[in-house]
Order: structure tokens, then C-alpha cells, then sequence
């Protein structure tokens, strides 16, 4: 069976689309079959940059490795079973259709909590949560008290992710392995910064995830979205002079962030 790797949380700006975007073209240039689905049915960023994507192929004329999207499959609701959910049956669909022919499929959850979102976390295998790096972001895993920072107990996402974790279980499923990437990172180094990493710490001791570090704020993601590329393109398409410090540094952190996600089979030579 395919590896499922859920790119989610519930609250849009964290980056979500461009991590999904990097794990997806990384899989499929060194070598593994990786299928996309796209469960933000409205934005559809990652299937707009697969449209940018062979738009710019074809301009340049070039082949660039590129991992296989699909959309949500629609279907006739009057075959439904009694009391059955449509978009269960879509996603369901959607996952048997691309198991067969992928060694990984990504999904891309939309940044609110929507019926497929809730679906899509229970089939993760591994599950990455983008997380700007404030408190305004970390209140989606957790409240904690103002006054001494401490974590009192978790939030609405980290429940969701639990009530997953149970579907699982009880499926006779293996557990998710659940990764929190600090992303969007600013350049400086603050004291808000250091209260927010020692209260990921703590939190993820308590409701089991792993903390890994995601992509600094650059512009060079914002650049390269238009074009349907990712940093790993650049060379290919013959961009000069681009390859400054930061995007040889968002290279590197792309080649750590595969390496911390520890997917089966993995080995990042790019």
C-alpha cells in the first residue's frame, strides 16, 4: 500500500501548500512514485501549480520530474449507501485510484476544518503540520496560561488529530507519525522565538508529535509558484543568477526536512 502523507492543519497562512508542494517534486526526483490530491476544493494552490507547472514546461521545453495530480473524483450521490457521507466516498475513491501506481500520495488539506480535512487525517500515515512560528498558530495545538506560558491542555486541531489517532487504532491501523514543522521562520533571533520552541517541547512530549524545522520566509517561493517550479527546478531550467546564499540555504533546509519526516525508503541524494 501507498505511504500517506497528510499536509494539514487548521488555519491557512502557515505554508501548508508549499511544504506540500517541496515533499511531492523531492519524492518524485529521487525516484519514488508520488501521487497528489488536492482537498482544498476552492483554492486549489497545488493544483494551480501543477497547471504553472506544465505551462512552463512546455515553454521551455523541458521534462521536469513531476508527481502525478489528481482531483477529486465527482460521483452519482444516488448510488450512495443510506446515511453515507458523499465526500467520504470521493476521498475514498481518490486514495483506491492512486494506491496502486504510487509508492507515496500527498494529500493537501485546506486550512480550515472541513469534513474531507477530518477524513484525510485519519488515513495519514505520517501527518506534517506547518505552524507559523507565533503563539497565534500555536494556539491551534494548545491553550496555555498567559501568565507563566505553561501548556494547559490541548486545542481544537491536536483533538482532531486524536479523535485520527483513534479512528486508527481501532482500525487495526499503525499509528501516526505526527510531524510539527516550524515554518515561515523569521531571520532573527528573539526571545518569542525561544518561549514558543521550549513550549513545542513540552507540548510534544504530551501529545506525541515531532518537532521539525520547516523553511525560513523567502521570496523565492513566492517567485517560483507563478512557474510551477520548485528550488530543486532552478538548475534545470537554465535560471541564472539565482542561485544566491538563501536559495542555496532553502535547499539545504528542503534536504533536512525530507530527512526529518523519516519516510520508509527515503534516502535524500539531491
Amino acid at each position: 500500500m501507498a505511504h500517506i502523507i497528510v499536509v494539514g492543519n487548521e488555519k491557512g497562512g502557515a505554508g501548508k501548500s508549499t511544504v506540500a508542494i517541496h515533499i511531492a517534486t523531492a519524492l518524485t526526483r529521487l525516484g519514488h512514485k508520488t501521487s497528489v490530491l488536492d482537498l482544498d476544493l476552492r483554492q486549489r494552490s497545488f493544483g494551480r501549480f501543477i497547471e504553472n507547472r506544465k505551462v512552463t514546461l512546455e515553454r521551455e521545453g523541458v521534462d521536469l520530474p513531476t508527481p502525478a495530480y489528481r482531483d477529486l473524483p465527482e460521483i452519482d450521490r444516488g448510488k450512495l449507501e443510506p446515511g453515507e457521507n458523499p465526500y467520504d466516498r470521493r476521498l475514498s475513491m481518490a486514495v483506491a485510484g492512486m494506491e496502486g501506481d504510487s509508492e507515496f500520495i500527498v494529500i493537501d488539506c485546506p486550512g480550515s476544518h472541513t469534513r474531507l480535512s477530518q477524513v484525510a487525517h485519519s488515513l495519514a500515515d505520517t501527518l506534517v503540520t506547518p505552524l507559523n512560528d507565533s503563539f497565534v498558530d500555536f494556539d491551534l495545538l494548545a491553550h496555555i496560561d498567559p501568565a507563566t506560558g505553561k501548556v494547559t491542555g490541548p486545542s481544537v486541531y491536536s483533538e482532531m488529530v486524536w479523535n485520527a489517532r483513534q479512528l486508527r487504532a481501532r482500525a487495526g491501523l499503525a499509528p501516526i507519525d505526527w510531524v510539527v514543522l516550524r515554518n515561515r521562520l523569521g531571520a532573527q533571533r528573539m526571545i518569542n522565538k525561544e518561549k514558543m520552541g521550549r513550549a513545542l517541547d513540552e507540548l510534544a512530549k504530551r501529545i506525541g508529535f515531532r518537532v521539525a524545522p520547516g523553511f525560513h520566509e523567502r521570496v523565492i517561493f513566492r517567485e517560483l509558484f507563478p512557474r510551477g517550479l520548485t528550488l530543486l527546478d532552478l538548475r534545470d531550467v537554465g535560471v541564472v543568477g539565482q542561485m544566491n546564499l538563501s536559495n542555496v540555504a532553502a535547499r539545504q533546509e528542503l534536504r533536512d526536512l525530507i530527512r526529518a519526516l523519516k519516510l520508509p525508503g527515503v534516502e535524500v541524494t539531491f
